[in-house]
Formats: C-alpha cells, structure tokens, sequence
C-alpha cells in the first residue's frame, strides 16, 4: 500500500507541470499567424496523451502490486497451514513411538518375570528329584548292607570277629591314609600360599618398577638431558633440511640436464638420491624418539629401561641420545 501511494503522488506531481504548460500555452497570445494556434493544440493533445498513459500504467502498477501483496498473504498462510499440520503429524507420531515403546517394555518386562518363574520352578523340581534320588540311593544302600549283614551272619558266624577285626584294621588304615593326605594337602597349601605371596611380591616389584622415576628427585640432570635433548632435535631437524635441500637439488638437476644413460650417471644420481630420502626418513624417526624422550623428562619418567625396568645409567643417558634401554637389554635384542 505505501509502494501504490508513492506511485500516485509521483503521477500527480508529473501532471501538475503538464497542466501549468497547457494553461500557459493558452493564456500566451499568438503572435505568428494561424498556424502557432494549431501547433499548440496538437502539443497540448499530445501532452494530455501522455498523461492519461501514465496515469494508466501508474494505476496498472498500484494493482499488480496489491496482487503480489495478496499472493505473498496467502502463501505465507499456506506455509503456516502446512508447517502446522507438520507439527501435529510430528508429535502424533512421537506419541505413537512412545505408546510403542511402553508396550515392548512391558511385554519384556512380562516375558522376563515369567522366564524367571520357570526357572525357579525348574530349580525346584532339578533339587526335589535330586533329593529324591539321594534317598532312594541311601535306601537302597541300607537295604544291601542289612542283606548282606544277614547273609554273613547266618553263613559265617564263626569267622564274624574276625571280619570284625579286618573291618576295624581297614578303618584304621583308611583313617591313616587319610590324615596322610590331609597333612599333604596342607603342605601343599602352604606351598602354594609361600608360591602365591612371592608371585605378588615380584608382581608388585615389577609395578613398581614399571612406575618408577629413576631420577625424577634430580632435578639438575632432568633439565641437562632436556637441553641436550633440545639441542640434538634442532641438530637432527638441520640434518633433515640438508638432506632433503640436496635430494630436490638433485632432482632438480636431474630434469635440467641430459644425463648419459649408458655411463650409468643418471642411475648414479637416483640411487644417491634415494639414500638422501631414507636418510631423511631414518632422521625424523629419531625426531619422534627424541620427542617421546622429551615428554619422558617431562613426567619424570625418563631414565627407565624399557626392558626390565631398571634405571640406566647417567653415562648412557648422556652419551647415547635418546636412549630408552639399559646396556644389558640392548646386548639381548
């Protein structure tokens, strides 16, 4: 509506020169003839022309707009129709999935007390059958022994001290082998509690060894192998920009100039290239071992063997940089 209001204020304030020319046409006296009156009509006529076409197409701009105003209201309700009937769909289904949810929940929660009840009932009868047997076994068992007590009675009554006597040596050697065994199975126990108690007493060593900071109380010698440590990286990092400058060179001057492959110069000079590389490479590997030592010194660790655990020595670990084995560990591998 303001876009239409401006246009009309501007097709008025375009007609409102066209009419002071008109009437000031009119109102000028003719001073050649006939033919100026004419002239001046038809220039009016013209003029008038032109602002009723503007006035047109100012009127057909005020509409067209008021049309895009209007398409613009009623997408913007379409959309909002739309995202909320996508909202309501939305939580409808968030409900459906909890209502879902809630359902298997309690299926499982069903289907859980009964697998459990059918387990205690098993349990129950596993156990009930069990004792049942056992009785039926003991039964048995007293019924035999009292058959053939009789048996013996009737048939061997002389010879029944005598049983009697063999009954109580047997008992007696049974008795025997069994505190014999007992005493062993003790010695055994404490043969293996001593076995036990020293396995803990190493195991926990090697903890502590494992754990230790040989010279984490050394401070002074801590930040010397950090300085030299710095020291032999900045030194290592330069030797890895020589090799790598001299390989590029190389290559460089491989694609300048023509080598005569029939001497071998050109395989000459990739081979030596190809070391420069692997130099290159073995320095960085030593990089990160120096980086790993650094961050050893930092924690206090540093100065531990990798092997058995043990300190190394200050000598080692000054004249070999970086070193994480021992002198006795380093001959075994």
């Amino acid at each position: 509506m303001a876009a239409s209001s401006k246009t009309t204020s501007k097709a008025a304030s375009k007609k409102a020169p066209a009419k002071r020319a008109a009437k000031a046409t009119a109102k000028a006296p003719a001073k050649k003839g006939a033919k100026v009156p004419a002239a001046r009509a038809a220039a009016q006529k013209e003029r008038e022309a032109k602002a009723k076409a503007a006035a047109k197409a100012t009127a057909a701009k005020e509409r067209e707009a008021r049309a895009r105003a209007a398409q613009k209201e009623r997408e913007a309700k379409a959309k909002a129709a739309a995202a909320a009937q996508a909202k309501a769909a939305r939580e409808r289904e968030a409900k459906a999935r909890a209502a879902q949810k809630e359902r298997e929940a309690k299926a499982k929660a069903a289907a859980a007390a009964k697998a459990k009840a059918a387990r205690e009932r098993e349990a129950k009868a596993r156990a009930a059958q069990k004792e049942r047997e056992a009785k039926a076994k003991a039964a048995a068992r007293a019924r035999e022994v009292a058959r053939k007590a009789r048996e013996k009675a009737a048939v061997e009554a002389k010879r029944q001290r005598e049983i009697e006597a063999k009954k109580k040596s047997v008992e007696a050697e049974r008795l025997r082998k069994l505190r014999e065994i007992e005493r062993r199975e003790a010695e055994e126990r404490k043969r293996q509690e001593r076995r036990e108690a020293e396995e803990r007493k190493r195991h926990e060593a090697l903890e502590r060894k494992m754990h230790s900071k040989p010279y984490a109380e050394d401070a002074p010698f801590l930040e010397e192998l950090r300085t030299l440590l710095g020291e032999t990286r900045a030194a290592t990092m330069h030797q890895i920009d020589i090799a790598e400058s001299e390989a590029n060179e190389m290559l460089v001057d491989r694609e300048r100039l023509e080598y005569d492959d029939e001497d071998g110069t050109g395989a000459a000079s990739d081979i030596q290239r190809d070391q420069l590389k692997e130099f290159a490479v073995t320095l960085r590997t030593k990089v990160d071992e120096i980086d790993v030592a650094l961050a050893r010194v930092a924690d206090g660790s540093y100065g531990r063997c990798d092997g058995c655990y043990e300190p190394i020595s200050q000598a080692r670990l000054r004249a070999q940089l970086p070193v994480f084995t021992c002198v006795s560990c380093r001959a075994t591998v």
